[in-house]
């Protein structure tokens, strides 16, 4: 099972006043569904919700869901801020099978910047996919996919095949190999260079016009 346990307890009806009496008590309002049972108006003490949110394997991971005595594998797929105080105000859990596919999206993260020689030419890394929806069993969900920039040129085009996913995962979109970044010189180096030929360019003419005199 999961890492994280969510204790939750069945809320009375639905709606805006149910949802405001959970929070005047502590509680964070939220909703269970998927599977072959309807929606579920639930509710979770604030502060161990905000422990377990904070920690980062909360949102997008599967999680166990206990109510009493019973237990079920869920996944965390939204939570509802408050604009002001940032607080969490709703959440949505959607009922699992742990081995059954699942499609969500996972952040993609890019490592290993300090071994990019492109970077040291100037070049600038220009996100396409900040994140890519693949199918995945729900206990093999990983945190991130991870792209290696080692190695890698000026001009470089990184696609979803260039990504290790978990055994058995794939992308949602399977018509093409497409793009998640690309290494492009920086609009910074571009201006750069192009003063350092203007400054070049002025140079030389000062030059031809001091030899003629």
């Amino acid at each position: 099972m999961a890492e994280i346990i969510l204790n939750v307890e069945v809320r009375d009806g639905v709606g805006t006043g149910s949802a405001r009496a959970a929070r005047r008590s502590g509680k964070v309002p939220g909703i269970l569904y998927g599977g072959e049972l309807g929606p579920v108006p639930i509710a979770v003490d604030e502060r161990s919700f905000r422990k377990s949110l904070y920690t980062g394997k909360l949102l997008g991971h599967l999680v166990t869901l206990k109510y009493g005595d019973e237990t079920q594998p869920v996944i965390a797929k939204d939570v509802q801020f408050h604009p002001v105080s940032d607080v969490p105000v709703h959440f949505d859990l959607m009922r699992v099978d742990e081995k059954a596919p699942v499609k969500i999206a996972i952040p993609v993260h890019f490592k290993n910047h300090d071994d990019c020689p492109a970077f040291r030419e100037g070049g600038s890394l220009e996100v396409v996919r900040h994140d890519v929806e693949i199918s995945v069993r729900a206990d093999r969900i990983p945190e991130e996919l991870v792209v290696d920039l080692t190695g890698r040129q000026l001009g470089d085009t990184i696609r979803m095949s260039d990504i290790a996913l978990p055994e058995g995962a794939q992308p949602t979109i399977t018509d093409r190999d497409f793009v998640i970044a690309t290494i492009k010189v920086s609009s910074a180096a571009l201006s750069e260079a192009a003063d350092q030929a203007a400054e070049e360019s002025t140079a030389e003419t000062t030059e031809e016009s001091e030899s003629e005199d």
